[in-house]
């Protein structure tokens, strides 16, 4: 492996870290945590449509709806595609289920940005409800 390959490869390990951070802070209702992921100018759209500009807009929102929420069973988030835009920007798909009697799905889309020698960060995020389609008849 290349130097380019293994700063890629340690790029893609680093963003799977941040995400894996998404799920420990959600699960644990961890507000503090998951809002240390973010960019100071990040701005997040909610799995309702909910936008939020700038990172307190982002932590107002989480304080107040982060540690009262309630989901049936345990909640797993997945990097399933990472795009990188230039070297220090990065387009992550993440695919968020609910394992609990409802099955919903989320569709996270995370833009991530490092800045030189410092961690990626979520600077722009759409979080994306999956609607089931109906089956055929």
């Amino acid at each position: 492996m290349d130097t380019g390959q293994a700063a890629r490869a340690a790029d893609i390990k680093a963003i799977e870290e941040v995400v894996a951070a998404v799920e420990r802070t959600q699960r644990a209702k961890d507000a503090e945590g998951f809002l240390a992921l973010f960019h100071p100018d990040a701005l997040w759209t909610t799995a309702h449509g909910r936008v939020l500009i700038g990172f307190e807009a982002i932590a107002a929102f989480t304080r107040a709806v982060l540690p009262g929420a309630s989901w049936d069973g345990e909640v797993t988030y997945e990097v399933v595609h990472v795009q990188f835009l230039r070297p220090d920007v990065a387009a992550v798909k993440v695919r968020q289920a609910y394992h609990g009697a409802d099955g919903s799905e989320g569709a996270p889309l995370y833009v991530m940005t490092r800045e030189p020698d410092g961690p990626w960060l979520l600077t722009a995020c759409q979080n994306t409800q999956v609607v089931k389609e109906p089956g055929p008849a």
